[in-house]
């Protein structure tokens, strides 16, 4: 009786076992179904340029779903997104794709990202990708918060979006290492363990690598993103060889290839940054150049300036001349051959002497002096008086007097105009004579 109820109850446990994992199976086959159509829509979304619908799509089957209570109490570790349940092909298919998205959702930029999605919804998905929160993201959702677990093709994609979009690649180095060190590398025989920067053999049997030529090929491919292009953005070049050189994961054909590869690299940027260098100093030089004709160009400029100013102050500083009419007759008023007459009436020519008979080797007698050498005359004669009475001032007081008085008579006439008219025309008359007197002396001896 005791047997038959131990059987009976091993067979209540063995059929218990068996519906639940029945139901376990039927139930990922469930939810393998619904990500494969749920995949399929939002690529379809996608190649359609639909990209905010096909992330609507999407997010359902990629982001974490809460647990029930019995769920939560057995559950030890991060919740996880449908995307875990399924098989690994339409895992790997799932995150790939997501991965595209954000490179696409990305590129828009910000005009176009904004009218597709919305400013801040572009901003949260753009910071995802530029700040390399994705990586974590695809980790805790995806594969369980284990960094080893996450599907070889996914690793490359990460790679390469952070390797596009994020302006340093420390944390891309950092998660690959991570990744590497988690992995197992297919070399068929030691392996090695990255930490902290440095690689140290791992024994045979600590890990399980994978052999199939796809995987060996996907594993070349995260080796090549990390020594030829992560190391060398991060100026890790010595590492990046040292590693290519250490590592067994390259057959000798493939360690020459890539370090032929990492060297054509290291060249090419030095003659980048040469060739910058060079261009910089050539820009440089053009706008000192520039620079210069500028203040040339100011400085001649500033110069003609001064010139056409210092000639228009000249201009303003020069005396205006007179006009020829009145030069003309300030010049016959002076000559003596026009003078107003005290009652206001016409000027009349003093009366001309006759024209002497020229003789044969004689030359005509000099012009008589005008009223300017006239006046000349009396000034240097009134000089030499008196500075001939300065000398005789303590010998003869009487002499100095009469200076005075003739001094001071001179200076009234010269004051009156009347009077100083009168003396002009006497001056003129007795001129008058004495050339007349002298023409008829001439005419007798002539004849």
């Amino acid at each position: 009786m005791a047997s038959t109820e131990t059987i009976t109850h091993r067979d209540t446990l063995d059929s218990q076992y068996l519906s639940s994992s029945l139901s376990n199976l039927s139930r990922s086959r469930s939810t393998n179904s619904l990500i494969v159509r749920t995949y399929k829509q939002a690529t379809q979304l996608y190649l359609t340029k639909r990209f905010e619908d096909a992330l609507e799509t999407l997010e359902p089957i990629i982001q974490p779903q809460q647990a029930s209570s019995g769920e939560a109490r057995n559950t030890n570790g991060p919740a996880a997104a449908p995307v875990a349940q399924s098989s690994r092909g339409t895992r790997t298919k799932v995150w790939v794709f997501y991965l595209s998205l954000l490179h696409a959702i990305v590129e828009m930029g910000p005009e176009e990202g904004k009218l597709v999605l919305g400013s801040t919804r572009w901003r949260q998905l753009a910071a995802k990708v530029r700040d390399g929160t994705v990586w974590e993201e695809i980790v805790q959702a995806g594969y369980g918060g284990s960094e080893g677990e996450v599907d070889a093709d996914v690793v490359v994609n990460l790679a390469t979006l952070l390797l596009g979009h994020m302006p340093h690649q420390r944390l891309n180095q950092q998660r690959l290492e991570t990744w590497l060190s988690s992995s197992a590398l297919a070399d068929g025989g030691q392996r090695i363990m990255i930490a902290d920067g440095t690689m140290s053999p791992v024994p045979n049997g600590s890990l399980t690598p994978s052999s199939t030529p796809k995987s060996i090929a996907t594993r070349l491919k995260i080796l090549e993103l990390y020594t030829l292009h992560v190391l060398p953005a991060n100026e890790e070049w010595k590492y990046a060889q040292e590693f290519i050189e250490m590592s067994d994961s390259f057959d000798e054909e493939r360690r020459e290839t890539f370090l032929h590869a990492l060297h054509s690299l290291k060249e090419e940027k030095d003659g980048t940054a040469q060739r910058e260098r060079e261009l910089q100093e050539q820009r440089q030089r053009e706008m000192d150049e520039q620079r210069m004709q500028e203040e040339a160009a100011r400085a001649d400029e500033a110069r003609k300036t001064g010139e056409r100013k210092k000639a228009a102050e000249a201009e303003t500083r020069r005396p205006v001349s007179a006009k020829p009419d009145s030069s003309v007759a300030s010049s016959k008023a002076v000559n003596g051959h026009a003078e107003p007459t005290p009652s206001g009436g016409q000027h009349k020519p003093p009366p001309q002497s006759p024209p002497r008979p020229s003789r044969t080797g004689k030359k005509p007698p000099s012009p008589p002096p005008n009223l300017y050498r006239r006046a000349s005359s009396m000034l240097n004669n009134l000089q030499h008086m008196i500075l001939q009475a300065s000398r005789n001032m303590t010998g003869n007081s009487m002499a100095m007097f009469r200076l005075l008085m003739f001094v001071v008579a001179f200076l009234v006439i010269t004051s009156r105009r009347d009077l100083r008219l009168k003396v002009q025309r006497a001056l003129e008359d007795g001129w008058v004579r004495v050339k007349r007197t002298v023409g008829m002396g001439v005419k007798v001896s002539y004849i």
